[in-house]
C-alpha cells in the first residue's frame, strides 16, 4: 500500500489517516518499527513536524509508542475506542447507572460549595425547567438537563462537570425516548418538579445529605422507568 503525497490540508489528520492505514492493513505488524520522521515526511510529502503531530495522534488512539532512544514501534493493530464514542454505543440505562453515582456526589458537594452566583443559577434553571413545561419533550428534557447540569456546575469539580457533560448526548436521546414512549407528561406537563424544587431547595440551604438522597431516589426511579422500556 503505497504513501504517496497529500492533498494541502488538513496534512495531520491526512497524514494521521495514512499511517493508521498502513498498521490497520497489516503493512506494518504490531511490533514494527516506523520509519524515521524524516524518512515517513518524505514519503509523505509533509514536514516533520506535521509528521510528528500525526503519530502524536496515532499514539493518543493506542496505535504506536514511542520508545525513548529506539524509536516509535506499532503495539496494536485497531485503535481503541475513545470515550465518548463508547459512550453513543452504550445502553441508556448502563449510562444511568453511572450517572447517578455522579450526579449523587456532585449535588452533596454542591451543598457544601455553592455560591450566591450557584443558587440564583439554580433558581433561574428550576424556572426554565417550569417555563417549558408547555413545550414539546425535547424542550423539556434540554431544560431538565440544564437544571442538572447546574447542580454539577455548583460542586465546582471540573471533572465531574466534564463527566456529566459526556454524558448528555446519551442521557438527552433517552429520556425524550422515555418521555414519549411512557406518555409521562400526558397528565402532568412538569413531571418530577417537586423533586427538583427540593433538590434546588437543599442544595441552597446546604444540606448535603438531603440533597444526595432527594437526587438519588429521582435518579433511581428514573432508571427504573428506563429498564422497564
Amino acid at each position: 500500500m503505497p504513501l504517496g503525497p497529500l492533498r494541502p490540508s488538513p496534512l495531520v489528520e491526512q497524514a494521521a489517516e495514512h499511517l493508521r492505514d498502513q498498521i490497520t492493513g497489516g503493512t506494518w505488524p504490531v511490533g514494527t518499527k516506523l520509519p524515521g520522521e524524516t524518512t515517513l515526511a518524505a514519503s509523505l510529502g509533509v514536514g516533520r513536524s506535521t509528521v510528528r503531530e500525526a503519530l502524536r495522534a496515532l499514539s493518543g488512539a493506542g496505535l504506536v509508542q514511542a520508545r525513548q532512544g529506539a524509536g516509535v514501534f506499532v503495539i496494536a493493530s485497531e485503535a481503541k475506542e475513545d470515550w465518548s464514542a463508547q459512550l453513543r454505543r452504550a445502553a441508556v440505562t448502563d449510562v444511568y447507572e453511572v450517572r447517578i453515582g455522579i450526579e449523587v456526589e456532585a449535588a452533596r458537594l454542591a451543598a457544601r460549595r455553592r455560591t450566591d452566583e450557584d443558587i440564583a443559577g439554580l433558581s433561574a434553571a428550576l424556572a426554565g425547567r417550569r417555563d417549558a413545561a408547555g413545550e414539546g419533550d425535547a424542550a423539556f428534557v434540554d431544560a431538565d438537563i440544564a437544571l442538572h447540569a447546574a447542580v454539577v456546575a455548583a460542586a465546582h469539580n471540573p471533572v465531574l462537570s466534564a463527566l456529566f457533560t459526556e454524558f448528555v448526548p446519551s442521557l438527552r436521546r433517552g429520556l425524550i425516548d422515555m418521555l414519549e414512549l411512557l406518555d409521562l407528561r400526558s397528565g402532568d406537563p412538569n413531571h418530577g418538579d417537586d423533586d427538583h424544587a427540593a433538590l434546588v431547595d437543599a442544595v441552597a440551604r446546604g444540606d448535603g445529605d438531603a440533597a444526595g438522597r432527594t437526587l438519588r431516589e429521582d435518579l433511581e426511579q428514573t432508571l427504573a422507568r428506563l429498564t422497564a422500556l
